[in-house]
């Protein structure tokens, strides 16, 4: 006995654009019957999960300030998932980026001016761009897996991270904790609204690039190559269109905006490089990257979602006493959710069974 999936002659189009919607209603049902498992109630639990964070203005700041990754490494993944290019690894892509854009506050402490804040965001595209560049070369040149290596570079990124903040850039004054000198004001993203609470102008990038990428994907011939070697890169090969070329452009622009975030979210909020510089925001991105339909537009709103969940497992913690991994568990449900109704809109099940002497099938 087996399961088979059958495509669908012709979808609903109306159910392929709630299914986003009906996974979120899926994600926050189960989320209630988690807190109610839990010991919690469900309705207050949701209230702090979801509402509680967006009545007060600092909790709006901090929700633009983690939404700002989120929307650039989510719009940087749509363009390798629609090129069918699986990138895996912008939180590696994210450190190094992170990294690459720090070597001027962190190494050259007496340089200064308003040149170094644009130098350092050179940098990071370019460093999460080269580290995503790893996995593309190899898969384009050895026809190696792009999920396994990108993956296995977060690791790597993650270690060196760790390396440099414990050993060569810790900072003297740092009393021996892990982690680089502060960045001086001209290193630092300034505030939208420094009256109000911490955004920065991470958030204005972050919308501003998504934006670019959402006109790249529906305005231009690019956008068309990539839509057309990812559904189907036989007929893209009829039309001139190169496989390999799209690799290199899909997983180095993946790694510029993962690097781009990386440097905005520790020359904002954070000020300075510690051994842990991202909640998981380079995975939470992916979940974001379907959540919005691969679409770039839908990808600003999804990414707010999602830094909502992170904002609603802080004051879960706080409010009700629950562990962080409860923000973890919503994130996979959702994304489960969201990919189980998109296969079930698109294909039905079908379950064939193999007796010894005929086989039959039903289907389901």
């Amino acid at each position: 006995m087996r399961l088979e999936l059958i495509k669908r002659d012709n979808p609903s189009r109306a159910l392929r654009f709630l299914s986003p919607l009906i996974g979120l209603a899926l994600a926050v049902i189960t989320g209630a019957l988690m807190f109610a498992v839990l010991g919690k109630n469900p309705f207050e639990a949701l209230y702090v999960y979801f509402v509680e964070p967006l009545t007060e203005l600092w909790s709006i700041h901090e929700l633009l300030i983690k939404a700002s990754p989120l929307i650039l490494m989510g719009a940087g993944l749509s363009v390798c998932y629609l090129s069918n290019n699986w990138n895996i690894g912008a939180e590696g892509q994210f450190i190094m980026g992170a990294l690459a854009g720090s070597i001027f506050p962190v190494l050259f402490t007496d340089m200064g001016g308003p040149f170094i804040l644009p130098l350092m965001m050179l940098f990071a595209i370019v460093g999460g761009a080269l580290w995503a560049g790893i996995p593309a070369l190899l898969k384009a040149r050895f026809n190696t897996n792009e999920i396994l290596v990108s993956l296995m570079l977060v690791y790597v990124a993650e270690l060196i991270l760790d390396y440099l903040v414990r050993g060569p850039w810790r900072s003297p004054h740092g009393m021996n904790f892990p982690e680089s000198v502060r960045f001086p004001s001209f290193a630092r993203l300034p505030e939208l609204m420094p009256m109000d609470g911490r955004a920065n102008w991470g958030f204005v990038i972050a919308v501003v690039v998504a934006i670019g990428i959402w006109v790249m994907l529906s305005r231009t011939l690019k956008g068309f190559e990539i839509r057309v070697l990812g559904t189907s890169p036989r007929a893209g090969r009829f039309a001139g269109f190169d496989a390999k070329k799209m690799v290199y452009f899909s997983f180095l622009l993946a790694g510029g905006c993962a690097g781009l975030a990386g440097i905005i979210e520790v020359s904002g909020a954070a000020a300075q490089l510690r051994p842990s510089i991202s909640p998981g925001y380079g995975f939470a991105a992916i979940i974001v990257a379907f959540l919005g339909r691969l679409n770039p537009l839908g990808v600003i709103v999804a990414g707010l979602v999602l830094a909502l969940t992170y904002l609603g497992g802080e004051a879960a913690q706080i409010t009700l006493g629950l562990s962080d991994k409860v923000a973890r568990v919503f994130q996979g449900s959702l994304l489960l959710f969201i990919l189980a109704c998109d296969t079930l809109i698109h294909y039905r099940i079908r379950l064939v069974r193999t007796p010894r002497s005929t086989g039959s099938t039903a289907d389901a």
